[in-house]
């Protein structure tokens, strides 16, 4: 995607290292950051400066590539692969990647391990853009429809949670796709963008790519959308997931469930967008089976913002001595889930929607 007419990814590859974009400066600064070895990696995972569950998938693909450039002993793959799949509980690209890394890496010598690794690692970045363009295409046809629905030049109001846009992902994004191929295409989209505490990736990071891509949106609290969609206003509610299970519940960032409800409540179509690697085929009821992720307090006490004389500054903003809870995830029950848009197709939320993606 663009930024200012610029086109990007998020993750690339550049001699001997890997380049990411370091989403904890945005949206205040535009920075990279290079990672050279297995362990650069894992704490550029944990600490999100990449987050989102395709391109966590991605940069844990090329951190096992480092690992072998490293390393390409059986100890060194073994090594690589733990380290690496520790670093967050909740996204199963993470888990999907390195399975697929570990399994090809352990069948090839340890000498054509590095080689094999880095390419297996570019392809599954560009697994990932065609895939999100896939899913793209198929969430443009709802957009159509509803915008067939409207008045001459009234724009089909989104609502979307967190940051499943490009920067989630290598590019396009997944909720984010079908907007971008909407604005592409001509139609008035208009997106509401939740600030999504406690990191504000829906302020810091949706906000940011959408403004900088040119697509009409406005930035409002996490508590809002259902008083949005009381009267009207919301057309239909995308967002993303970092795992869903056989039966269609969706675990996303935390928040997600209570807009499902209000969705619900107020006839609003709630879409889940995401790549089928995101499908967890083992599990079945998401509200017991997948693993909620706690973070630092910090994250809920703290806010870092930008200063009149252009400073970053983190300021403390719960009283002193409060406990804080922080729970990243959610899970949204299938039966609250309009539909779910993939590459493959758009399907019921439910066993038999998600085994026809893979039916024939």
């Amino acid at each position: 995607m663009k930024i200012d007419g610029k086109a990007y990814r998020t993750i690339w590859r550049e001699g001997d290292a890997v380049v990411v974009i370091d989403q904890t400066r945005l949206p205040f600064r535009l920075e990279t950051l290079r990672l050279t070895d297995v362990e650069a990696t894992a704490v550029a995972i944990e600490t999100m400066v990449v987050r989102g569950a395709p391109l966590i998938g991605a940069t844990a693909a090329y951190g096992m590539a480092l690992g072998m450039a490293g390393d390409a002993s059986d100890g060194g793959l073994e090594r690589a692969f733990q380290r690496l799949i520790r670093t967050r509980p909740t996204a199963i690209n993470l888990h999907w990647a390195l399975e697929r890394m570990r399994t090809r890496l352990a069948e090839l010598a340890p000498g054509e391990r590095a080689g094999a690794a880095w390419r297996l690692a570019a392809s599954i970045a560009d697994e990932d853009v065609a895939i999100n363009a896939g899913i793209g295409r198929n969430g443009l046809r709802l957009i159509e429809d509803l915008a067939a629905g409207k008045a001459d030049g009234e724009p089909v109001h989104i609502l979307t949670h967190c940051n499943a846009g490009w920067l989630a992902t290598v590019d396009w994004g997944t909720a984010t796709a079908p907007i971008y191929m909407a604005h592409e295409a001509g139609i008035a989209v208009h997106v509401w963008v939740d600030e999504t505490r406690p990191r504000n990736q829906g302020a810091f990071l949706t906000a940011y790519e959408l403004g900088h891509h040119g697509v009409p949106h406005t930035v409002i609290a996490d508590n809002t959308g259902g008083h949005l969609m009381q009267h009207g206003m919301v057309d239909c509610v995308i967002v993303g997931t970092d795992r869903t299970t056989a039966h269609g519940d969706v675990a996303n960032k935390i928040g997600t469930y209570l807009k499902a409800l209000a969705a619900a409540d107020n006839g609003v179509p709630f879409y889940v967008a995401l790549p089928t690697p995101t499908i967890d085929r083992t599990i079945a009821d998401g509200i017991k089976e997948i693993p909620i992720e706690q973070r630092g307090g910090a994250e809920v006490s703290e806010v870092t913002g930008r200063c009149a004389d252009g400073r970053l500054e983190t300021v403390r903003i719960v009283a002193d001595g409060s406990p804080v809870a922080n729970y990243a995830f959610d899970v949204t029950p299938a039966r609250l889930v309009t539909a779910l848009i993939t590459e493959r197709g758009v399907v019921p939320a439910s066993a038999e929607g998600i085994a026809s993606l893979w039916a024939g």
